[in-house]
C-alpha cells in the first residue's frame, strides 16, 4: 500500500500534543488526565488503522496491534514486578553515590533489559535524592544511561537488539560493541558526576543536613520480587510469542497462535502483585497505576499513527545514501520519534540490500553496527524513543520531580547526549584523519564542559550558598 507524505500528519499532531499541551495553562490540567490522552491517541490512530484495512494493508495493522500488545505487556509486567521491590535505607545523595547508581544501572541494562533496569532503579534513585531540591538532571541521566545507552551489550538489553537476534544475529555478537558502550557511557557518567557536583553545591544547607541525618545502610524489601523479575526476563529471552509470519502464511499451528511469552510475563506480574511484599509496594514505593496507564494511553496512538510514517520511509529508502554514518544518523534520528524497535527492523532490512563483507545475518557488519548503535542510543533523544523513557518520567512526576517538557527534554539530550554520540561517530566510524581529529576535539569539548561544571561547583561550595530554585536546573 503506497502512502503520501501527508499521511504522517496524525503522527506529527500526536507528537505536537505531547510536546505542547502540557505547556499551555488552559490545557495543562486537562492533558494530565490519562483518559484525555487515550481519547486523543484513538482519534488520531483509529482512522489510520481503518484506512490501512480498507486499503488492503490489514496485516500492517495486525502487526502494529500485536507489537503494541507485546510492548505494553513487557513494560507493564516489569513495572508491576519492580514495584514490589524496595531498596530500604537511605544513603547520602552525594554525586559519588548517584554516579555509582547510574553506573550499576548501565551494566544491568544489558542483562535485564533497559526497561527492567530502569524500573528497578528509578525508585531507589528518587528515594535516595528525596531530600535534595535539584533532582531533574539525575532523572534525565537515568534515561540516558539506564533506560537506553546501557542496554547495548546483549540482545536482552534493548528490544531492537532482540529483534536482530530473531533475524539471525548471534547472541554473543553484541558483546563486540563494548568499545562503543564504554566510550558513550563513560563520558555520560563523567558529565553527570561533575554536573551533580555543581548542583550539589547549590543545595540549601538544610536539605543536605536532612539528607545526612536520615542516612542509613541499604537493605532489600520484597526480595521475592527479584524472582518474578527473573521469570519475566527469562520469558523475554527464551519463550516464543505469537508467530505472525506463520499466522499470515496460513500454516500456523494452534500453539503459534498463543502468546506464550506474554502469558508467562502477565502471570509473573500478577503473582508479584498478589503475593509480593505489599508493604514494600504500597507503603514504601507508593505504587500507583498512573505511570503505566499513561504509557498505554499514548503508545497505542504512537503505534498506529507511525504505520504510514514507516511505510513512507520504506518508499523513499532507495533515495537515501546508505553507508555507515548515514545509517547511524537515520536510524538514530528516527528511533527518537518512531520507537526504536520498528525503526531498527526497517533499516536492518534496508542494510541487507547493501553489499559488503564480512556479513552478519545477511548484513555487512559495519552497517549492522551502525543500525544497532543508532536504534539503541538514538532512543534516548526524546521521551518516546524507547518505552522506559516515558515510564521513568512518569514515575518521577509521581514523586513530584519537576521534569522537563517534551521539548525541554530534547534540549537536554541535544546538549548533553548528542555531542557524545557525535564524538563516537567521528572516532569510530570515520576513516579520514581530520574526521578523527574532529572527534578528539568534540570529546575534549565535552570533557572541557565537565571541567567547567566542576570549577563552578567548587566556587559554589566555597561560597556556601544554596538555591531553592528548581527551575534553574534544566539546561545546566
Amino acid at each position: 500500500m503506497a502512502v503520501a507524505w501527508w499521511s504522517i500528519i496524525p503522527f506529527v499532531l500526536l507528537l505536537g500534543c505531547i510536546a505542547v499541551l502540557p505547556l499551555i495553562p488552559a490545557t495543562e490540567k486537562i492533558w494530565d488526565r490519562n483518559l484525555v490522552k487515550l481519547t486523543v491517541a484513538l482519534i488520531l490512530g483509529v482512522p489510520i488503522a481503518v484506512w490501512f484495512v480498507i486499503g488492503g494493508a490489514g496485516s500492517t495493522v495486525s502487526h502494529a496491534l500485536v507489537e503494541y500488545f507485546q510492548f505494553i505487556v513487557l513494560v507493564g509486567s516489569l513495572f508491576v514486578a519492580s514495584g514490589g521491590i524496595f531498596l530500604v535505607g537511605d544513603i547520602k545523595a552525594t554525586p559519588k553515590n548517584n554516579t555509582i547508581f547510574l553506573a550499576v544501572g548501565g551494566v544491568l541494562a544489558s542483562f535485564i533489559g533497559t526497561t527492567g533496569a530502569a524500573m528497578l532503579l528509578i525508585r531507589p534513585i528518587l528515594n535516595t535524592n528525596q531530600d535534595r531540591k535539584h533532582r531533574t538532571h539525575t532523572v534525565v541521566y537515568t534515561i540516558f544511561i539506564v533506560a537506553n545507552c546501557g542496554g547495548l551489550l546483549t540482545p536482552l538489553g534493548d528490544p531492537p537488539l532482540f529483534l536482530g537476534m530473531l533475524r539471525g544475529v548471534p547472541f554473543e555478537w553484541t558483546f563486540g560493541l563494548w568499545p562503543y558502550w564504554l566510550f558513550v557511557n563513560s563520558l555520560l557518567l563523567i558529565s553527570f558526576y561533575v554536573l551533580d557536583r555543581k548542583m550539589y553545591a547549590k543545595e540549601p544547607a538544610e536539605a543536605l543536613a536532612k539528607d545526612a541525618e536520615y542516612a542509613t545502610k541499604l537493605g532489600l524489601r520484597g526480595a521475592s520480587g527479584l524472582v518474578y523479575l527473573a521469570v519475566i526476563i527469562i520469558a523475554v529471552a527464551f519463550i516464543p510469542s505469537i508467530d505472525m509470519h506463520a499466522v499470515e502464511s496460513g500454516h500456523a499451528s494452534l500453539a503459534q497462535f498463543v502468546p506464550w511469552r506474554e502469558i508467562v510475563m502477565l502471570a509473573a506480574a500478577l503473582a508479584s502483585f498478589l503475593f509480593g511484599d505489599r508493604g514494600a509496594r504500597f507503603n514504601l514505593n507508593k505504587f500507583t497505576w498512573t505511570p503505566i496507564l499513561e504509557v498505554g494511553a499514548l503508545f497505542i496512538g504512537i503505534f498506529l499513527t507511525m504505520m504510514p510514517a514507516l511505510a513512507y520511509l520504506g518508499q523513499i529508502a532507495h533515495r537515501i545514501p546508505l553507508n555507515e554514518i548515514s545509517l547511524f544518523v537515520f536510524t538514530g534520528g528516527l528511533s527518537s520519534v518512531l520507537d526504536n524497535a520498528p525503526t531498527y527492523v526497517t533499516f536492518f532490512e534496508m542494510a541487507s540490500q547493501v553489499p559488503g563483507e564480512p556479513r552478519v545475518a545477511g548484513v555487512a557488519e559495519t552497517l549492522l553496527i551502525a543500525v544497532s548503535l543508532g536504534a539503541v542510543m538514538g532512543g534516548a533523544i526524546t521521551y518516546i524513543g524507547n518505552g522506559p523513557n516515558f515510564m521513568v518520567k512518569s514515575v518521577a512526576d509521581s514523586a513530584n520531580v519537576t521534569m522537563p517538557s517534551f521539548g525541554g527534554y530534547v534540549g537536554w539530550s541535544m546538549t548533553h547526549l548528542v555531542p557524545i554520540l557525535a564524538a563516537m561517530v567521528l572516532l569510530f566510524m570515520t576513516d579520514g584523519l581530520w574526521w578523527k581529529l574532529l572527534g578528539v576535539l568534540v570529546t575534549l569539548l565535552v570533557l572541557g564542559r565537565a571541567g567547567l561544571n566542576m570549577r563552578q561547583g567548587r566556587l559554589e561550595a566555597m561560597k556556601g550558598t544554596g538555591s531553592n530554585d528548581q527551575a534553574s536546573e534544566p539546561g545546566q
